[in-house]
């Protein structure tokens, strides 16, 4: 049961926000408050919705003890209902209050890779990406590509692109692992199923006060750029190599023409490498409370399979099968998916917190 006392407290916190907003003249400050405010609004909503149920539980109860039997007989009924709907509000407040990833508002950083399949699972990471496209235009991100091998046949053997927009990160960090597809392959000329898989790693873009990177540590070497079957792309030293000494993390990039440009993205890959390194250091120390954490990222882990023949695509984390393939490896249809995931995570993540009280 959440105490009263954190309720008025988060009441009595969202007031004094308001009032501040009304006089602060500073932008920087307006912006802190109008963050916190938009944070606070939804949960001191349903925080005062459950202190007048309180309240009136309280109050129907000395009712229904009194000695006017018709006034006791409804003010029972009534003290039912609310017994019954309490419980209920005091759950999802209980959702609301969880400790928020701090990396859920960031931009990312998204990396499909071929698996296993040979020129299928090329295939198959380009279906990925580009429903990752389509998910990104449906919720109003904007996708830049950094980085890109292709395949034939309109495939990659790995693309890399930054996800720009508000809460990129929260929805799209379920997104990471393993994805393996059963299909009948176009070069399949005995119409057997294949097996492919290709991985995806999303990884949270820091802003530049939560990473630092000391220029000492890097290691930077410029090369010419060259493109396919080792045809030069251009005949200056444009494409750059940038070495994290300390970690060994070594980020290549040559897809733009110039040496600056290919040095800006590779210092945004880089930083967010290093910033999902230490993120993945304190989750490893906090693993034992976390260990049914729904969307960890682990790369060996299978998370989902897409079956064509079936029309059908399984998240084995949460046992979710859905049978509109079509629909979600379009983009259209994945928000669904990813919404279960997230209210699965909400319940494991309270849980786990009920069990440490």
């Amino acid at each position: 049961m959440i105490p009263q006392e954190k309720l008025d407290a988060l009441v009595s916190r969202f007031e004094q926000v308001e009032s501040a907003m009304a006089t602060a003249s500073n932008s920087d400050e307006i912006i802190k408050l109008s963050k916190e405010h938009g944070e606070l609004k939804d949960v001191v909503e349903k925080a005062r919705e459950l202190s007048g149920i309180r309240k009136q539980l309280v109050e129907l109860k000395e009712l229904s003890d009194g000695d006017d039997k018709e006034m006791a007989d409804m003010a029972y009924d009534e003290l039912q209902e609310l017994k019954a709907k309490a419980p209920e509000i005091e759950h999802d407040l209980q959702l609301m209050l969880l400790p928020k990833d701090k990396a859920d508002d960031s931009s990312v950083i998204l990396e499909v890779r071929a698996g296993t399949g040979g020129d299928e699972a090329a295939i198959f990471a380009g279906d990925l990406f580009r429903m990752y496209q389509r998910y990104a235009q449906l919720e109003g991100w904007k996708v830049e590509v950094l980085s890109a091998s292709e395949s034939d046949k309109n495939g990659y053997k790995e693309i890399q692109a930054s996800i720009a927009g508000d809460g990129v990160f929260a929805k799209m960090k379920f997104e990471a692992g393993v994805h393996r597809v059963q299909r009948v392959p176009e070069t399949e000329t005995q119409g057997r199923v294949h097996t492919s898989a290709a991985t995806v790693a999303v990884l949270p873009e820091p802003e530049d006060v939560d990473i630092e990177i000391n220029e000492a540590d890097l290691r930077i070497d410029v090369f010419r750029a060259s493109g396919p079957g080792g045809q030069s792309v251009n005949t200056t030293d444009s494409a750059v190599r940038i070495t994290h000494i300390p970690t060994g993390v070594v980020v290549s990039q040559q897809d733009e023409k110039s040496q600056h440009k290919n040095r800006a993205k590779a210092m945004k890959v880089l930083r967010a490498r290093l910033y999902e390194a230490e993120r993945a250091r304190a989750d490893a120390e906090r693993a034992a409370a976390r260990k049914g954490m729904v969307g960890s990222g682990d790369r060996s882990e299978r998370i989902r399979t897409y079956n064509f023949p079936q029309s059908r695509v399984t998240d084995h984390r949460i046992g979710l099968t859905v049978h509109n393939l079509d629909e979600v490896i379009r983009g259209d249809g994945l928000d669904p998916i990813v919404e279960e995931l997230r209210t699965q995570d909400r319940a494991d993540r309270l849980a786990a917190m009920q069990e440490d009280v």
